[in-house]
Protein backbone atom coordinates (compact mmCIF):
# COMPACT_ATOMS: atom_id res chain seq x y z
CA UNK A 1 0.00 0.00 0.00
CA UNK A 2 2.45 2.40 0.95
CA UNK A 3 5.09 1.85 -1.82
CA UNK A 4 2.23 2.41 -4.42
CA UNK A 5 1.64 5.94 -3.05
CA UNK A 6 4.86 7.79 -2.20
CA UNK A 7 3.58 10.84 -1.02
CA UNK A 8 1.24 8.73 1.62
CA UNK A 9 4.20 7.09 2.75
CA UNK A 10 6.06 10.57 2.93
CA UNK A 11 3.01 11.70 5.09
CA UNK A 12 3.54 8.38 7.57
CA UNK A 13 6.85 8.88 7.68
CA UNK A 14 6.50 12.60 8.69
CA UNK A 15 3.47 11.25 11.43
CA UNK A 16 5.76 8.65 12.43
CA UNK A 17 8.74 11.14 13.45
CA UNK A 18 6.37 13.36 15.20
CA UNK A 19 4.71 10.46 16.98
CA UNK A 20 7.93 9.93 18.35
CA UNK A 21 9.13 13.33 19.31
CA UNK A 22 5.72 13.62 21.32
CA UNK A 23 6.62 10.15 23.31
CA UNK A 24 10.25 11.47 23.95
CA UNK A 25 8.67 14.63 25.46
CA UNK A 26 6.16 12.85 27.21
CA UNK A 27 8.94 10.90 28.62
CA UNK A 28 11.04 13.57 29.51
CA UNK A 29 8.23 15.09 31.24
CA UNK A 30 7.66 11.93 33.17
CA UNK A 31 11.49 11.24 34.33
CA UNK A 32 11.39 15.02 35.05
CA UNK A 33 9.05 14.78 37.82
CA UNK A 34 10.49 11.83 39.33
CA UNK A 35 13.82 13.61 39.75
CA UNK A 36 11.89 16.58 41.43
CA UNK A 37 10.20 14.30 43.53
CA UNK A 38 13.25 12.86 44.78
CA UNK A 39 15.29 16.09 45.23
CA UNK A 40 12.20 17.25 47.58
CA UNK A 41 11.82 14.46 49.86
Amino acid sequence: MLGRCPRLAKDFENLSRMALAFLRLAMIRIMMRRIARRWKS
